[in-house]
């Protein structure tokens, strides 16, 4: 059982509140002050020239005495008030501002810079649910009020309808840019979630209740606790409603009626809905206080679906739980509020966090396999883990706080998640929950008995791996060096001395990946404490510092050096990957010599960076996993590439394999310039790959990282500034990036996943 984190996100370890006293912090100074179409940093004249009219400075107040001032970009109907919570999140504002979770809440975005993409048409429908907005998360805008550092007016994404402003001003909904986010972010994490206003000066919305003091001139409302009153009755459905499969897609019984699930609608998410009907199963979605255990007969799995505020608050909904709970007679799985009305209904308990969990980047871990996901969550109350009765098990926790995430029933088949699987906006990692629940609902209709725990993927391999470390740390039990404990062992070896291949002799200032990487891993196995060896031969690289590597040797990274400081050294494992194109040839080169020296491969295996390095292997190995690529054909001599070039039609792209930087590639639109091509690509390597020109694209690279218990994380992301066709040696590189939409950002973080996964990096 994996070990839980010190809790220090919950309500007991909050530090009182100070005394209240007023602090007014101005507008950031990096916030663009004239905000509007065509803003272009304006001169004073310009502005007046153009009509443009200054942006309404308005103030976000804590409840603690901080006023924060910024400039508006939403609706200027009213001062509001609710409670003040931020978000971690770089992409995914449309999802995330119509999220039924943040009813009443002033959203405060701690990623610096928003807007860029757009919003996108409200009226395009999802093809799948017909009547339900495709991009959106439910009918309109859930937030009291938006704060952002900086918004941009200027958009850029081929579904974009509107700007950002613009939505907000249609939607009646207040916004602020110009905020010192970092700021309310501290004080939040140091004093907990509070209350806040955003108050409009009297001149722009009118006189109303007056404020005092230094805020005199602007219009004041009352303090409002949205989690004293009942959210879910204001976000859910007020009837019952079917959502229908295709008939290709649905998952019929044994008497041939489509599986059907009822969705307790409690704040859906639309992803939900959408989750559930490609997945080929019917979804009845009713509301928060409807009976559904009259229907109990017709019900082959129940649903309890996100939602807003205080759970203990819906005691309808948790008493037709716990009934439910009783009665066993169909699996039930719950995500966000419906995770703590089931363990409420289970007889456990639920407390208010100290600031809560929002973001999609948080680690959760899972406690039957030991396996970590990054997750999407959104959510200020938790489930109290020392209040579960016996028969309920923690199923995640999270990674960073140690708070509950998920719980089982290890009898029956119900569980329920504290996080998203259903993304929108965040990672799509856990979407197998889904599978799982209407798997298990499946067995269940196939033996006609609802009994036994859900059955989780991946336990009896987590088992497995357990097993074999312990026998092989019997094996080592009488190795002559067994006094030494150091290191890890790997594949029944124990590695405590490694070698590490630098990049070579580069330019300051060039492939700092490859530095960087390498001087993280040097890091890494010195704090596992095994003893690290590095040849590289530039002395202008963080890897080569001082205290760093325990020796170093200035050397060229060519397969006559690593020969000879392997026999020098002895040591017992090498790493080929962190030191760019240079050090991945030498893995290739002295495959067949390392076992023969005594070394073993570690981390990437050999065979997988010559399938990536073949273009032929890799574009064959993406078609084994359903994932699109360019038309291409590998091509070993000139003649070939001719005979590819007539069968894909130009415009084309030459790229040469196992070369550094690109080194023979370019784009040929006629045979000519394609000879010519392919003499250079053909000085440098024996291959070339003839594929279908993708020259004007966006070009998006993703960083991600894999470990052996198949843990996978996307470190972060590029978006060159100039189209595909220039050389990114020769472009801007901006990270992360910044005109992609949640769905475009996670579609393309999934198909990294999946394709490292499937190699076996």
């Amino acid at each position: 059982m994996t070990t839980a984190p010190i809790a220090t996100n919950v309500q007991e370890s909050r530090a009182p509140s100070p005394v209240s006293t007023v602090t007014i912090v101005p507008p950031c100074t990096a916030a663009v002050h004239t905000f509007g179409p065509g803003c272009k940093a304006k001169t004073p004249e310009e502005i007046e020239a153009a009509g443009i009219k200054e942006p309404t400075q308005a103030a976000l107040v804590l409840k603690d005495g901080a006023v924060l001032q910024g400039h508006s970009f939403g609706a200027e109907i009213k001062s509001v008030s609710g409670e003040c919570v931020f978000q971690t999140g770089m992409v995914g504002y449309p999802e995330s501002l119509t999220d039924p979770s943040y009813r009443g809440q002033i959203l405060v975005l701690t990623y610096p810079l928003i807007g860029n993409y757009g919003v996108p048409s409200h009226d395009e429908m999802d093809p799948l649910l017909k009547d339900l907005p495709a991009y959106f998360e439910s009918n309109q805008i859930h937030v009291a009020g938006l704060v952002v550092g900086q918004a941009s007016a200027e958009f850029s994404h081929h579904l974009a309808n509107s700007s950002l402003g613009d939505w907000l001003k249609r939607e009646g909904i207040p916004a602020l840019y110009g905020v010192d986010t970092r700021e309310v972010t501290k004080r939040i994490r140091e004093e907990g979630v509070m209350l806040g206003k955003i108050l409009f000066p009297t001149s722009a919305v009118g006189a109303g209740q007056q404020a005092e003091g230094v805020l005199a001139e602007y219009q004041d409302v009352a303090w409002v606790d949205p989690n004293a009153t009942n959210l879910v009755a204001e976000v859910s459905c007020t009837q019952p409603k079917t959502y229908s499969p295709t008939p290709e897609t649905a998952l019929k019984r044994a008497d041939g009626r489509t599986i059907r699930i009822v969705a307790v609608d409690i704040g859906m998410k639309y992803n939900q809905i959408r989750c559930f009907v490609k997945r080929g199963v019917e979804l009845v979605v009713v509301p928060w206080d409807y009976d559904f255990l009259t229907e109990a007969d017709n019900i082959d799995g129940l649903f309890l679906s996100n939602g807003p505020g205080d759970p203990t608050t819906i005691t309808a909904t948790i008493d037709r739980v716990r009934q439910a709970l009783a009665m066993k007679k169909f699996p039930i799985f719950g995500i966000c509020l419906g995770h703590q009305v089931l363990a409420l209904a289970s007889g456990a308990q639920t407390e208010k966090m100290k600031y809560g969990n929002r973001g999609q980047n948080i680690p959760c871990t899972d406690m039957l396999t030991g396996r970590c996901y990054i997750t999407s969550q959104n959510h200020g109350y938790a489930v109290k883990a020392d209040t579960l009765p016996a028969t309920i098990k923690e199923l995640f926790i999270n990674a960073n706080d140690g708070s509950n995430e998920g719980i089982y029933h290890t009898e029956l088949p119900y569980f329920s998640v504290q996080f998203h699987p259903e993304s929108a906006p965040g990672p799509r990692d856990t979407e197998v929950l889904f599978d799982i629940f209407i798997g298990t609902v499946q067995r269940c209709l196939t033996s006609g008995q609802v009994s036994g725990p859900v059955e989780f993927p991946g336990m009896a391999e987590a088992a497995a791996r357990k097993a074999q470390a312990a026998q092989w740390e019997l094996d080592l039990a009488d190795d002559d060096e067994s006094a030494d404990k150091a290191g890890r062992i790997v594949r029944g070896r124990r590695i405590r001395k490694v070698l590490v291949l630098g990049s070579g002799g580069l330019s300051i200032g060039q492939a700092g990946e490859f530095d960087y990487s390498g001087s993280q891993a040097i890091k890494a196995l010195k704090e596992e404490g095994i003893y690290t060896v590095l040849i590289n031969p530039n002395i202008a690289t963080i890897q080569t510092s001082k205290g760093l590597a325990d020796k170093c040797y200035f050397l060229p990274v060519t397969p006559d050096c690593v020969r000879k400081v392997i026999r020098h050294e002895r040591p017992d494992g090498i790493y080929c990957t962190f030191g760019g194109q240079t050090a991945l040839n030498i893995g290739v080169k002295l495959k067949d010599e390392f076992a023969g020296l005594g070394v073993q491969v570690l981390g990437t295996p050999i065979e997988t960076i010559m399938v990536t390095e073949d273009r032929e292997e890799f574009a064959s190995a993406m078609a084994e996993i359903g994932e699109k690529c360019a038309k291409s054909h590998a091509a070993s001599s000139i003649e070939e590439a001719v005979v590819a070039a007539n069968d894909i039609g130009y415009p084309l792209i030459i790229r040469a394999a196992y070369a550094l930087g690109g080194l023979g590639s370019g784009f040929a639109s006629n045979e000519e310039e394609l000879v010519a091509l392919c003499r250079k690509a053909f000085a440098a390597s024996p291959q070339v790959l003839v594929e279908r020109s993708m020259k004007g694209w966006k070009e998006i690279e993703y960083e991600v990282v894999r470990d052996a218990q198949d843990n996978c994380i996307s470190v972060c992301n590029m978006e060159n500034f100039d189209p595909l066709g220039i050389h990114t040696g020769d472009s801007i590189v901006v990270a992360p990036s910044q005109t992609l939409s949640d769905e475009d950002y996670q579609m393309l973080r999934t198909t990294a996943v999946n394709v490292i996964r499937h190699l076996g990096v």
